[in-house]
């Protein structure tokens, strides 16, 4: 980087500071600069100096190769490719133009892509409205974000041999806390009033994690896990987060977010260690879980995660849903049919253990196309720690197919061939079974029968073909 040459990273400035989670005012506190030059340079309104530079790397343990490194082609390419639809055909938009803008103008171009990922947002509801006559899943970016990890099968192998190298250092450290205080960074656990509300902050001018006293011990290892995959995998994280190409910011932050507590189980349980495990106590997730000091919810989801090559082992659909039916995280590993909008089928147990606490639940099911698959469901809590401390109650069920339940602890000696299974659809609306006294609607594309002189046991009845 020859001195004589300007050094323009706005947009990458901007980017790192929001992935910190800093404003401009506590940037320019760690920089010992105003927050209005910081303003300036995220404009590229000021180059920024060498000296400023290699302050940024070490106040932020970054590489400084990778941050000087250029991206702004990836920023033009960007606006290039959104400048190409069809609604800017009669315009002439030439290629240095573009490039100009992306380098010159970052604040534009990030208007003009925001509003063109409105736009084709808007676009796709518009189409799956006259093709379904429903909501589109892509304006919603928490269902943008769980294709991204489905598309992925769950499995993010740059995020998990980095969990390994730091597995391995922090166990001949001596453990998290003895690994992060010779880093510089002290751990304390505190009243959760002390922390207003919070159950894991860090305190970066003093160099602290603080986490919720009340927490209990895998909840604990988890906020330390989940503050080491933020900070020392920031660069695979953020890698997979902008190769995503994700339409919304909130995407990209529920995405981050993700990959974080992917990074956090990873390193929690280790893929090596934990699949060997896995096979050895047959998928038993209590077993697992005590051998491992996580949750059941913790492990459980790490199933879902085993599709190293060469290295994989069963495949699973993960779903958390609540007593009203919500679903506040869905993964899926196995290809499990589940309704992206509206509710699910309420003959399947994972709807029913909240009647069963701590009890686990095993069930057989079988969706009308004849395809099996065999589900784990158990009622988990979350929150507590102490009296009036409000706490969470949730369901969470994994599915594999069903060939693969023998090879599972909770189905050992049995043929999923001859195991009797529970009808069920994917929903209401799409489910065409005619026998079913728990249907909520009618399916898409049948006319209802009139009651008026017979009424069948089942809510609706709907005429065959």
């Amino acid at each position: 980087m020859a001195d004589s040459q300007p050094l323009y990273l706005g947009p990458r400035l901007k980017r790192l500071r929001r992935e910190l989670g800093l404003t401009q005012q506590a940037m320019a506190d760690d920089l010992e600069i105003s927050p209005s030059y910081v303003a300036l340079l995220e404009r590229n309104q000021r180059p920024l100096t060498v000296p400023l530079l290699l302050r940024l790397a070490r106040i932020y343990r970054l590489d400084i190769a990778d941050l000087a490194g250029d991206d702004g082609g990836d920023f033009a390419r960007r606006l290039a490719d959104a400048l190409r639809d069809p609604i800017f055909a009669d315009i002439d938009l030439p290629a240095l133009e573009v490039a100009d803008v992306a380098s010159n103008f970052p604040g534009i171009s990030e208007a003009l892509l925001r509003v063109y990922g409105a736009y084709q947002r808007e676009q796709q509801v518009l189409a799956e409205q006259r093709v379904e006559g429903g909501a589109a899943a892509g304006a919603d970016p928490v269902g943008e974000a769980r294709r991204f990890a489905a598309a992925q099968r769950n499995y993010f192998d740059v995020v998990d041999v980095k969990a390994e190298a730091l597995a391995a250092e922090i166990a001949g450290a001596g453990g998290a806390e003895s690994w992060l205080k010779a880093r510089g960074t002290r751990v304390r656990f505190l009243p959760g009033d002390v922390l207003a509300g919070s159950i894991r902050r860090y305190d970066r001018h003093n160099e602290q994690l603080l986490i919720d006293d009340a927490l209990d011990g895998a909840s604990r290892a988890y906020q330390l896990a989940v503050h080491i995959a933020y900070t020392a995998m920031r660069a695979e994280i953020s890698g997979i987060t902008r190769g995503a190409s994700l339409a919304s910011e909130t995407a990209s932050v529920l995405v981050r977010r993700a990959l974080a507590g992917y990074g956090a189980a990873a390193l929690l349980m280790p893929y090596a260690k934990f699949a060997a495990a896995v096979e050895a106590r047959r998928y038993d997730i209590e077993a697992l879980s005590r051998q491992f000091g996580t949750s059941f919810e913790q492990t459980a989801h790490r199933l879902t995660s085993l599709g190293r090559p060469g290295m994989e082992r069963v495949p699973f659909f993960f779903i958390r849903v609540d007593a009203a039916g919500n679903v506040s995280k869905r993964l899926d590993g196995a290809g499990f049919p589940f309704a992206g909008h509206g509710g699910g089928c309420p003959l399947w147990s994972v709807h029913s253990v909240f009647t069963a606490p701590g009890e686990i639940v095993t069930q057989w099911l079988e969706l009308p196309d004849g395809e099996r698959f065999f589900s784990i469901a158990r009622m988990v809590t979350a929150g507590g720690g102490g009296y009036g401390r409000p706490r969470i109650h949730r369901a969470i069920a994994l599915a594999c197919a069903a060939e693969h339940a023998p090879r599972l602890a909770y189905a050992e000696g049995l043929d999923p061939a001859a195991a009797a299974a529970t009808p069920i659809g994917v929903t209401c609306r799409l489910c065409h079974r005619a026998q079913c006294t728990a249907r909520a609607v009618p399916p898409i594309g049948r006319e209802i029968l009139p009651d008026d002189y017979r009424r069948a046991a089942e809510p609706f009845a709907f005429a065959e073909g």
